[in-house]
């Protein structure tokens, strides 16, 4: 809107802080007040150290781009390994536990990527047989690389605990699900909550069924639930105000084209990146347009690593190389030769590289005094040469 100020990122973080002191004194809203469990800035997904002080967690999200065939479903989690990825991600889920099979108006999807289909359809081309899991998970395993989904209901949950799967991903749509995130929260196992649809309120209500379940295990992804989703509306703004907000580690899950948008997040400090990884976009299937390949993914993966190591620390300071370079600095040289008894003027005195004569700010101090021998040109100049 023309004349409208965009607020800074202290105001929206003060407004959001605000907001979230209000929702905990709300009655009935799940939040207890009196819950002074903080969440942890580190923890362990598997065998990986994730959040604070710890590289980005990079995962592969499958979902339906294995398009029902077990052995591609194997040769992206390869791909992914190949790519750099830390983890593989799931999706466990039936069309029943999503969905009714309806095509009444609110079940029809309209527009975009699957525009015609029924939710029930879509869910069905895109589930994942629940028998490949624990095959999949070793396959993983066995390159090293974790592998975890997302739970839609209880029985997945179960069955997620059953597989012993390191972290439990509870998808935007279902972050108002309290009954879902409470059971999975039962699990002890890190907690991760993408917030595409989520009202402030409801990322409040999660937060207090995790402390309530006594895990403080848990990491908010930015994320916009739309496929693809236009760069206008990610908001990479959003990242530090969240991390603040509720004090806990921060990644991103993201559906836009490209790596631009998560190399850019990584400046920002996100813990985690999710895309979804794809052999072939041409193979089509209900995500595959706005996938990942695997050459993508090992360009986005090699570039957030560049970020990591080229973001270094707060404090300011200069390393040792740096420190070293500083010797090739200015300072004050006569640059003429000066006899014995002569004055320094701006003729024979001047500021030059390197670092080796007096400090640039004794310059007005040092011109009208006199030369005590003879100074050759070149020579850096010291105070015992002049009076």
């Amino acid at each position: 809107m023309t004349g409208q100020r965009r607020i800074t990122p202290d105001e929206a973080l003060c407004r959001m802080e605000a907001e979230i002191r209000i929702c905990h004194g709300r009655k009935g809203n799940g939040v207890n007040s009196n819950n002074e469990i903080r969440m942890k800035k580190e923890f362990q997904i598997g065998s990986r150290m994730v959040g604070e002080g710890h590289p980005c967690f990079c995962v592969a999200e499958m979902s339906g781009n294995h398009l029902k065939d077990y052995d591609r479903a194997v040769e992206i989690i390869h791909a992914a390994k190949e790519a750099g990825a830390d983890a593989v991600k799931l999706q466990t889920y039936t069309a029943d536990s999503l969905s009714v099979d309806s095509d009444k108006e609110w079940f029809m999807n309209r527009g975009g990527l699957w525009d015609g289909m029924t939710e029930y359809q879509l869910y069905q081309e895109a589930s994942t047989p629940w028998e490949w899991q624990p095959r999949l998970q070793e396959v993983a395993k066995s390159l090293g690389l974790e592998c975890f989904s997302s739970p839609f209901d209880f029985a997945s949950v179960d069955f997620m605990k059953e597989c012993d799967m390191p972290a439990y991903k509870i998808a935007s749509y279902e972050i108002n699900d309290l009954p879902l995130i409470r059971r999975a929260a039962q699990m002890h196992k890190p907690m991760i909550f993408a917030t595409g649809v989520a009202h402030r309120e409801d990322i409040e209500r999660a937060f207090a069924v995790c402390r309530e379940a006594g895990n403080d295990e848990v990491m908010l992804l930015k994320c916009v639930s739309a496929y693809p989703t236009p760069y206008e509306e990610i908001n990479l703004r959003m990242i530090p105000t969240l991390a603040a907000a509720y004090d806990c580690p921060v990644g991103l899950s993201d559906h836009s084209m490209g790596s631009v948008v998560p190399v850019a997040a990584a400046a920002l400090g996100i813990k985690m990146v999710e895309k979804h990884l794809t052999l072939r976009r041409a193979d089509g299937g209900p995500d595959g347009a706005f996938s990942m390949e695997p050459e993508e993914f090992k360009e986005m993966v090699d570039q957030i690593r560049i970020v990591e190591q080229a973001l270094g620390v707060p404090e300011y300071g200069l390393t040792e190389k740096q420190e070293k370079e500083h010797g090739g600095s200015r300072s004050l040289f006569a640059v003429q030769d000066i006899r014995a008894g002569e004055r320094l003027t701006p003729d024979n005195v001047r500021s030059i590289r390197p670092h080796n004569g007096l400090h640039t700010m004794h310059y007005e101090e040092v011109l009208g005094k006199t030369a005590v021998c003879d100074i050759e040109k070149g020579t850096p100049l010291k105070w015992e040469l002049m009076e």
